[in-house]
């Protein structure tokens, strides 16, 4: 059995970067990596897919783009190659092709089972990240076997697909980026939508997320919003990243084509769904929400700069809602051969045997400070900052997390004096 101060699990930018950290500490450490380094980027995203933040966003400790496109959106092996040189820089400790089996604890410290042996360590940081296991709706496994489904991190590109249309369900960003990439290919697409948070690419004359990054917004802790739990449900936002920075909404969906429905409710037989007959109050609900933010940027640029570019008139998306919505589709009749399960994801921590979760199976903490001494987490969607997830956020929550294990192994060390 090897033995080391902490065992970080996961080789994503969240174990990367909370390695980084732990090195400036000088704490004795170790990253474990199923596959390779960034491995969901590499075989777990479809080949168009680009990060959502621009790329002078990509910060992450002891290192800051500066390649010279920073406005520009990185492709998902361009993230993976990012990921290897940061963890080369950085001497990351990584033991790659290592699968963990089991973590628990034992004697006042953490056993880490792996298909490549077992490891003592006196801290574990789980950095499995926030995307980890596709969340499937129950009617999935109603739906006749003949039906192709896929969830976004099995879609490969529309080429893929059987003749015929497509279902997407899910209108936040990987959802309305396929359903406009499969609806491009000649495949009629039908996008079913549910909670969704709309914003513009650009706004005078600017990318969104910088005036959110300048606002403070995206950095905002956890102790400035109403209930930290409702706003880690969130859906994600409904961005794109293309080069020619477009907006992609489900106006321009609709404009293109693109038939919208409610939220998915379930499905009467294998070849048969029901949808809410919510699409106007979903869209209204995301209009509200849009608005408001605007005006927040609005009263930013106001207070600092005042000579942006003037802000074009706000058109809600709500009053553009075909007046007859269906509430169920017979997919066998409308030719529909795909369904998509954009649905989001949810953490699985079979591995993980200590009573850390709760009755929805996530991860209890504060902050990524589980109530068992010596277990942290790092990645998760609003774990101190709303930013959180993101590379760009990442972080600080690892320089923090790291800070609390060197902290704990001083006091064991002046303990055992």
């Amino acid at each position: 059995m090897k033995r080391t101060g902490a065992v970080i699990v996961g080789g994503g930018q969240a174990g990367l970067a909370t390695s980084v950290c732990l090195t400036s500490r000088n704490v004795d450490h170790v990253v474990l990596e199923r596959g390779r380094v960034g491995e969901r980027w590499r075989s777990e995203r479809w080949p168009s897919l680009s990060l959502l933040t621009p790329n002078w966003m990509t910060r992450l400790p002891g290192y800051r783009y500066e390649g010279d496109d920073p406005d520009g959106y990185m492709g998902t092996l361009e993230v993976a190659a990012l990921l290897e040189r940061y963890a080369a820089l950085g001497r990351v400790p990584i033991e790659r092709q290592t699968t963990v089996t089991r973590v628990e604890p034992s004697n006042g410290g953490w056993v880490v089972g792996t298909d490549r042996g077992e490891w003592r360590a006196a801290n574990v940081v789980i950095a499995t990240g926030y995307s980890d296991v596709p969340l499937v709706p129950a009617a999935s496994r109603q739906l006749s076997a003949g039906l192709l489904q896929l969830t976004p991190n099995e879609y490969r590109g529309p080429e893929h697909l059987p003749p015929g249309g497509a279902l997407v369900v899910g209108a936040a960003a990987s959802g309305i980026q396929l359903a406009d990439e499969i609806q491009a290919s000649g495949r009629p697409v039908t996008l079913a939508v549910g909670r969704h948070l709309r914003l513009p690419r650009m706004y005078r004359g600017r990318d969104v997320l910088g005036w959110l990054d300048a606002m403070g917004l995206l950095a905002e802790p956890t102790a400035r919003v109403a209930d930290i739990e409702v706003s880690r449900r969130q859906p994600s936002l409904q961005l794109i990243g293309r080069p020619d920075h477009s907006t992609l909404d489900l106006a321009v969906l609709q404009q293109r084509g693109v038939r919208l429905v409610g939220r998915l409710i379930g499905a009467e037989t294998g070849h048969r769904l029901c949808f809410d007959d919510d699409l106007t109050a979903t869209v209204a609900a995301a209009d509200i929400k849009l608005a408001s933010l605007l005006g927040r940027i609005d009263a930013f640029i106001a207070r600092t700069q005042p000579e942006a570019p003037k802000a074009d008139p706000f058109v809600p998306y709500w009053p553009l809602v075909p007046a007859r919505v269906p509430t169920s589709l017979d997919l066998r009749a409308e030719g529909i051969q795909t369904v998509v399960w954009a649905t989001g994801f949810r953490r699985d921590y079979f591995w993980l045997r200590a009573p850390v979760f709760d009755g929805r199976g996530e991860l209890i903490h504060e902050e990524g400070v589980t109530r068992l001494p010596g277990l942290y987490a790092v990645g998760l969607q609003f774990q101190r900052k709303r930013n959180s997830a993101f590379i760009d956020g990442v972080g600080d929550d690892a320089e923090f997390i790291a800070d609390q294990i060197a902290a704990r192994l001083a006091r064991h060390h002046d303990a055992a004096r």
